[in-house]
């Protein structure tokens, strides 16, 4: 009964919403302007252009972000163990956190060599990849050096029972290897997308992916001979999958005849502290806007923990799926990033907006598509994390009411991505830091402070503040296009 009230206070809601954006004249005018931007025939990319840039990226991130993680979490949740489950659950929210701050110092890479590739300045292009390649080693040595050395730590920090914490200290210090490696895997990955080159790190990512699912199931499990090593055996995977990965990235950039315009030289770049410094000015309001942002996700599991690890491991398949709905959205966020840091340097500002409302309307059809087919049969795709059908029920309950609030993610995604783009690195950054702090933080943490009687609303309450937070974050972005202050950055 309890549900069925809470999701038609969500409905009513949502009716309230549509009725209040009909009887708005400036949102109308907003709808117009965004209609006539998906027909518009005349400026920027033609949508099978848009498709060809997307379908790379979409292979890309659904590997990283949500193919890969779900088929480990399917193989971990085989060895029959909630606590397994929970605490790669755990542990995945903070490595996404960490594979953020990776992407963040690959889009300022993106960013630079986006723009001086659309100007033809081709030996600036090949400079920026060394620096950033530098850069990479230093933070992604120490990050790795953290996680190897803190790993106790981070799991006590994190509020999850003993148990979880002595299964997650070996599995997360063999992760820190993987982690360096990543970073500077990042680092090529940013330039080739810069140089509008997206179908090699798909190429890269699918080798990537199919070497790790090999051992990954081969360690976990001890299939063809190999030792089963369980949740240690995916953590050795990933060690394998990204020191493939940024050997093949390497190889190609270095050694591949088209990329000799460049004039690559990464020995040559190590005492170029300046531009290093350059590199690190414009990724670092990226790496805080994308670091913060998985850093909700690891605040959610912060409130959501006390809960119980049945509470835990909904909150990581739910996570998980909605990550999965999600991965259309973040590829096209990547492609309206470099689309526009392209055309910004030549000033299309018309060419611009149509991008942005064009990608927006695909990435609306796709991630719909995708939610509308989980939500119409939670039960079964779920229940493929949950053997013991532990938690199938909570989190079935939940899945539908909370992909109704995914469009704000999706809105904010290609936003930001064309604020990045643009170079207006620091908007996004300030947009993202004023709303957890001032609204989500202490939204979330009452509703987690409040004694609910039923907790599913507790729960729904505690991660739906999350996804309302994106809402205020497009906002703002929105504003921020509609102004004239976004063509005047420059890098």
């Amino acid at each position: 009964m309890e549900i069925r009230q809470l999701k038609d206070s969500i409905k009513q809601g949502m009716l309230r919403m549509s009725s209040n954006m009909e009887s708005a004249g400036p949102k109308k005018k907003l709808f117009k302007s965004y209609v006539a931007g998906i027909i518009d025939s005349r400026n920027g990319e033609t949508y099978r252009s848009i498709l060809s840039y997307f379908a790379p990226e979409f292979i890309t991130s659904l590997l990283l972000y949500a193919l890969i993680p779900l088929i480990d979490a399917r193989w971990i949740a085989g060895l029959k163990s909630t606590s397994l489950f929970a605490t790669v659950g755990v542990t995945n929210t903070l490595i996404h956190f960490i594979v953020k701050a990776a992407e963040g110092f690959s889009v300022g890479t993106v960013i630079v060599a986006g723009q001086y590739n659309g100007l033809g300045e081709y030996k600036e292009v090949g400079r920026s990849l060394a620096s950033a390649f530098w850069v990479t080693c230093i933070v992604g040595g120490v990050i790795s050096t953290l996680l190897y050395s803190g790993a106790y730590w981070i799991y006590w920090l994190y509020g999850v029972p003993e148990k979880m914490i002595s299964l997650g200290i070996p599995f997360l210090q063999l992760k820190a290897l993987a982690v360096f490696f990543m970073f500077i895997f990042f680092a090529f990955i940013g330039f080739l997308r810069g140089i509008k080159k997206p179908r090699i790190p798909m190429q890269i990512f699918v080798i990537g992916g199919i070497v790790f699912l090999f051992f990954d199931y081969a360690l976990i499990n001890g299939a063809w001979g190999f030792p089963a090593l369980g949740l240690q055996g995916s953590a050795i995977a990933s060690v394998i999958q990204y020191g493939l990965m940024l050997v093949l990235a390497f190889g190609y950039v270095m050694f591949n005849r088209e990329n000799r315009k460049y004039s690559i030289s990464l020995m040559h770049e190590i005492s170029s502290v300046d531009r290093m410094i350059d590199i690190i000015k414009l990724s670092w309001p990226v790496v805080i806007d994308k670091t913060l942002f998985a850093a909700a996700y690891i605040w959610l599991g912060y409130l959501i923990n006390p809960m119980g690890k049945y509470a835990i491991a909904s909150y990581s398949v739910i996570k998980d799926l909605e990550r999965l709905a999600i991965q259309p959205a973040a590829a096209f966020a990547q492609v309206i990033t470099y689309l526009v840091s392209n055309e910004y340097s030549v000033h299309n500002w018309q060419g611009i907006k149509t991008n942005i409302k064009k990608v927006i309307f695909l990435s609306s059809v796709f991630v719909f598509t995708i939610l509308i087919i989980i939500s119409f049969k939670p039960e079964f795709f779920i229940s493929i994390f949950d053997p013991k059908k532990k938690f199938t029920e909570f989190a079935s309950a939940l899945f539908p009411m909370m992909s109704v609030l995914v469009f704000f993610d999706l809105l904010q995604l290609i936003l930001s991505g064309a604020l990045r783009g643009a170079a207006n690195v620091r908007v996004v950054m300030w947009a993202r830091l004023g709303t957890f702090l001032l609204y989500f933080i202490p939204v979330s943490y009452l509703f987690a402070s409040v004694g609910f009687a039923n907790p599913m609303i507790k729960f729904f309450l505690i991660y739906g503040s999350f996804y309302l937070g994106n809402a205020v974050m497009s906002i703002i972005y929105i504003w921020r296009l509609k102004g004239q202050e976004w063509k005047k950055q420059s890098i």
